[in-house]
């Protein structure tokens, strides 16, 4: 699977040579993250800010030619814990008390050809949504299924194939 990035319309760049088994195993750490009531759930009690791992970077697609250079683009994502003060109602006497929130949100960025990117800050419900229509689409697209035992590093059989 390669995706073709579009913009207003217009092509945009090309990236993730052969990422369909990657993005269906990332749907599913993701779906699994949310879920949990365990591990996350006491540092990350709302499901929107629980993403598979700490922070850093969950995938970061780039086009390579048959030469290996570089270039048709670029589409990562990254998780980032964003703090933010929330100021509490003024009280009669004395000053306004707030609290800090923090949220974990995944930053996704695309870069074109043309060296212009854009970026889209989603939850990982979003997030989830995001990445199952990509494998959704490409499922029925190819006529295939990415499936995979849980936690496995191997997809059975990588593609099916099922044609009429």
């Amino acid at each position: 699977m390669t995706l073709d990035l579009y913009r207003d319309g217009l092509p945009y760049g090309t990236v993730g040579e052969r990422c369909g088994w990657f993005l269906a195993r990332l749907a599913r750490v993701i779906a699994d993250a949310r879920a949990d009531g365990g591990s996350q759930a006491g540092e990350w009690p709302d499901p929107e800010d629980r993403f598979p791992g700490g922070e850093g970077e969950l995938f970061a697609f780039r086009y390579r030619s048959k030469v290996d250079v570089v270039g048709g683009g670029e589409l990562r994502c990254q998780v980032r814990t964003l703090p933010s003060w929330v100021p509490a109602r003024p009280r009669r006497r004395g000053a306004a008390l707030g609290e800090w929130q923090v949220v974990r949100r995944a930053f996704l960025e695309a870069w074109g050809t043309s060296g212009v990117g854009l970026r889209a800050e989603l939850t990982s419900g979003r997030l989830a949504t995001f990445v199952d229509g990509l494998v959704g689409d490409a499922e029925e697209r190819l006529g295939s299924g990415f499936e995979m035992e849980p936690n496995s590093n191997l997809v059975n059989g990588a593609v099916r194939f099922s044609r009429p």
